[in-house]
C-alpha cells in the first residue's frame, strides 16, 4: 500500500495542520509513492525500536525524529543513526504529534484511562469535575496510571475541577482555570507561578502521559487491510528511591 492512502486517513483522523508551528508532524522520512507492507505504532523512534521490524515498514510515532535541520549527518549518533537504518531497510516515518494532542490523546486519558467526563477543552488543556481532597487525587491519579512517583503542589485542600495536558504542559500554566493541573515535565518556575497562583499541581512525567498514544491509533487502524504492529517505547528515565532519612 502506497504511504500517500495511509496519510490521507490518519489526516481525515487528525488533520495535521492542527499542528503548531513550531512542530514537524507528517511524513518525515520515505516520499508519498513508497509502498509499505507493514504499519508499526511508537511513541518514539530508537535503536531498539527500528531493529525489531521487518523492511518495507512505515513508522507512526507521536514523537518526530527530526525536530531541527540538520548540518552535519553523523550515524554514529542519534537521530542519524536512525535515519540510516530506516534507509538501509527502505522504511518510512511519519510523526503525529501537536494535531493529535489537540484531537485525541489529551481526551483519550482522561476519558479512557482516568474514566472521568470532559467537560471542556481548549487545544491541549481537558478539562473534567472531582471531588476529592489533593491527596485523593494523588492517590487515584497514581493507581491509575501506575505510577509510584508523582511530583507535586499543593495549593488547595479541596478538588473541584481539574485541567490536564499530556506532555509537557508547563507554559499553559497561566491559562489554566481549576483547582489542579495534571501534565509532565514541570519545572521549578512552574511550581512558583502555580503556587502563587493557588493552583495545585501534579506532575506526572512526559513519558507516563504520552505513553498511550499508540493505544489512540490501534483503535483506528486495528481493521487496517495492513498488518499494525506495536512496538512499546522504553521511558530512558529510572527513579531512585532512597531508603535513607537525610
Amino acid at each position: 500500500m502506497k504511504i500517500e492512502k495511509i496519510y490521507e486517513l490518519l489526516d481525515g483522523l487528525s488533520p495535521f495542520e492542527l499542528q503548531e508551528k513550531w512542530d514537524n508532524s507528517g511524513l518525515i522520512i520515505g516520499s508519498m509513492n513508497d509502498e509499505v507492507e507493514c504499519i508499526c505504532l511508537s511513541l518514539e523512534l530508537d535503536s531498539e525500536v527500528v531493529r525489531n521490524v521487518p523492511d518495507k515498514t512505515l513508522f507512526i510515532t507521536h514523537h518526530p525524529l527530526i525536530f531541527n535541520a540538520f548540518r552535519r549527518l553523523d550515524f554514529a549518533k542519534y537521530p542519524a543513526n536512525i535515519v540510516k537504518t530506516l534507509a538501509q531497510k527502505e522504511c518510512a516515518a511519519l510523526a503525529m504529534h501537536t494535531n493529535i494532542d489537540k484531537t485525541h490523546l489529551n481526551r483519550y486519558v482522561v476519558e479512557r484511562i482516568l474514566q472521568q467526563e470532559v467537560v471542556g477543552s481548549s487545544d491541549f488543556i481537558c478539562y473534567f469535575d472531582i471531588d476529592m481532597s489533593f491527596d485523593e487525587l494523588c492517590l487515584f491519579i497514581s493507581k491509575k496510571l501506575h505510577t509510584q512517583t508523582l511530583k507535586t503542589v499543593k495549593s488547595t485542600e479541596n478538588i473541584k475541577k481539574v485541567a490536564l495536558s499530556t506532555g509537557s504542559g508547563g507554559d499553559l500554566i497561566e491559562r489554566i482555570e481549576a483547582d489542579c493541573f495534571i501534565s509532565g515535565d514541570l519545572r521549578y518556575h512552574h511550581a512558583v507561578t502555580a503556587k502563587e497562583n493557588g493552583l495545585s499541581l501534579i506532575d506526572i512525567g512526559h513519558f507516563e502521559s504520552e505513553r498511550y498514544f499508540t493505544n489512540v491509533l490501534l483503535d483506528y487502524l486495528k481493521n487496517f487491510p495492513l498488518k499494525v504492529i506495536i512496538q512499546d517505547s522504553k521511558n530512558p528515565f529510572e527513579y531512585f528511591h532512597s531508603k535513607n532519612k537525610f
